[in-house]
């Protein structure tokens, strides 16, 4: 990065690093835990993520009980089950389907919010999908700056834990992210990145 791109940017260059060029998805943790005051801290972060209509459908489980990791592991992949057996904690983020009940709540000055979405489950899925998962970008980036690394996932049979985690049936888990202190072990080699003229076009 250039020292003219970094004057463009309000975060110092610290905190650039730590969020982005040097986070990494960690695969290795060391046995240190994750404290509910360390949840509560990135939890923070995660509620002010954008969201359609301010709908806010991401919900999550944190696993950090043993009993709670043993029904867990046998429902991620084979090559993630010893990860996750090994972090300290596992969220679960899951989107809402019927986030719309909260929408009198979350979005006041629409009565109509709520009556809108009840009208079409698929529509309202497709919406709680697409907003929870604009929710776990956040959710990344804000266990990172709590000084952890996250290992997010979707290797998993994503809808036997739904039904395990949220019995309701009403939930659809979209990701699991280890999360904890990386061990010395933790990362693969970085991959390439694409290039701004690969990806960004103006008009």
């Amino acid at each position: 990065m250039t020292t003219v791109t970094q004057d463009l940017l309000a975060l110092d260059e610290d905190a650039q690093n730590l969020l982005f060029r040097e986070a990494r998805t960690a695969n290795a943790f060391t046995d240190e835990p994750i404290s509910d005051e360390q949840i509560e801290a990135i939890f923070d972060l995660v509620k002010w993520a954008p969201t359609a209509m301010n709908s806010q459908p991401l919900r999550v489980v944190i696993v950090r009980s043993e009993e709670a990791k043993a029904r867990l592991v046998p429902l991620m992949a084979e090559g993630n089950q010893a990860k996750v057996a090994a972090a300290p904690a596992v969220a679960l983020l899951a989107a809402d389907i019927d986030f719309h009940e909260e929408m009198p709540k979350l979005f006041p000055h629409f009565p109509g919010a709520r009556d809108m979405f009840d009208a079409d489950e698929a529509s309202r899925a497709s919406s709680a999908e697409l907003n929870a998962g604009l929710q776990i970008g956040y959710a990344i980036i804000g266990i990172r700056a709590a000084g952890l690394a996250a290992g997010p996932m979707t290797g998993m049979d994503a809808d036997a834990i739904s039904k395990e985690f949220f019995p309701d049936g009403r939930h659809r888990v979209l990701v699991a992210i280890n999360m904890g202190k990386p061990a010395n072990n933790a990362w693969y080699d970085r991959l390439p990145r694409l290039e701004q003229d690969e990806v960004v076009e103006t008009l």
